[in-house]
C-alpha cells in the first residue's frame, strides 16, 4: 500500500509539473505573439519613401528584441521639409512606447511654444515633456533637422546622437564627406527649460544625407574587435560617387561581418537626396 500511495504522489507530480510546463510554454508564445504584433504596429507607422525633387528611401530591420528607434519626415510647408531619427535607451515595450510618443508629438506637430523650421526648440521641448525620472529612466538620442528649399540650407539639431553623414558637392565626383556631430546631451537628461543649439549647413546640388542609429556601425565581429566608427564611415565615403542602395549594401556588409543575417540591435537608416 505504501509502494502504491508513493507511485501515485510521484504521478501526480509529474502530472503537476506537466501541466506547470504546459501553461508556460503558453504563456511564453502569447508573449512572443504580442511583442511580434506590436513590432508590426510600429513598423506600420513608417512614413512611405518621398519621391520627386527630394527622394527619401530608408531601411529599417528590426533586431529579435522590440526596440527604441523610430523616424519619419513631412512638409512643414510648401518650402520646409523636416526629418529625424531617434534611439530610446534600451530595448522591450518600454522603450518602443517612448519612440512612438515621441513621434507621434513630432508627426502631429503638437509641441508646445515650438517653432518646428526651429530644430533647437523642437528639441528643447521635448526634453521639457520627456524627463527620465518620469520616464522609468529611459531617455533618447535624436537629430531632427529641416530642409529649406528655396535657400537649400538645412537646419539641424543633434542631441547625442551618432553623426549624420551629409555628402555634399557640386558634382557626385567632387562630393564630400560632412559630420553633422551632436550639438547637445541626450533627451531627459537636462532639467526642463533647458535651451538646445541649432547649427546650419549649406546644401550643394548634390547633396546625400545618411541618417541612423548606432545599430548599423555597432557590430560584434566574432573573433574581433567591434566594427569601430570611424571604419564605418570610410566603407560608407568608399560607396561614393555611385550612392544607390547604400543602405542596403552596408546591410549585406554587416551582416556578413556579424556572420548572421540576425543583428543584436535596429538598423535603422534614412536616405535623403537633395
Amino acid at each position: 500500500i505504501a509502494r502504491i500511495r508513493y507511485h501515485s504522489r510521484a504521478y501526480i507530480n509529474l502530472l503537476e509539473r506537466n501541466e506547470a510546463y504546459r501553461r508556460l510554454e503558453e504563456s511564453q508564445r502569447e508573449l512572443a505573439e504580442q511583442i511580434s504584433q506590436a513590432a508590426h504596429y510600429v513598423e506600420s507607422l513608417l512614413p512611405r519613401a518621398l519621391k520627386g525633387e527630394i527622394r527619401i528611401e530608408w531601411c529599417f530591420i528590426p533586431s529579435t528584441q522590440l526596440g527604441g528607434d523610430m523616424f519619419g519626415y513631412h512638409w512643414l510647408d510648401k518650402e520646409h521639409l523636416a526629418l529625424y531619427l531617434l534611439d530610446v535607451s534600451g530595448h522591450g515595450v518600454g522603450s518602443s512606447l517612448l519612440a512612438v510618443s515621441a513621434a507621434n508629438l513630432l508627426s502631429s506637430q503638437s509641441l508646445p511654444s515650438a517653432d518646428f523650421r526651429e530644430p533647437g526648440q523642437v528639441i528643447a521641448r521635448l526634453n521639457d515633456i520627456f524627463q527620465m525620472e518620469k520616464q522609468n529612466g529611459k531617455y533618447f538620442t535624436i537629430w531632427y533637422g529641416v530642409f529649406h528649399k528655396p535657400e537649400r540650407t538645412l537646419r539641424y539639431c543633434n542631441a547625442g546622437h551618432p553623426a549624420v553623414l551629409l555628402f555634399t558637392g557640386e558634382t557626385p565626383q567632387t562630393a564630400i564627406v560632412r559630420q553633422l556631430n551632436s550639438t547637445g546631451p541626450m533627451v531627459g537628461i537636462l532639467p526642463p527649460g533647458m535651451d538646445f543649439e541649432s547649427e546650419a549647413v549649406k546644401v550643394d546640388p548634390h547633396a546625400h544625407l545618411l541618417l541612423y542609429s548606432d545599430g548599423v556601425f555597432e557590430i560584434d565581429r566574432p573573433g574581433q574587435k567591434m566594427w569601430t566608427f570611424p571604419e564605418f564611415v570610410e566603407y560608407v565615403a568608399a560607396l561614393l560617387p555611385d550612392t544607390r542602395n547604400v543602405a542596403d549594401r552596408l546591410l549585406t556588409h554587416v551582416r556578413s561581418m556579424h556572420g548572421s543575417d540576425i543583428l543584436a540591435d535596429d538598423f535603422s537608416m534614412l536616405e535623403a537626396r537633395f
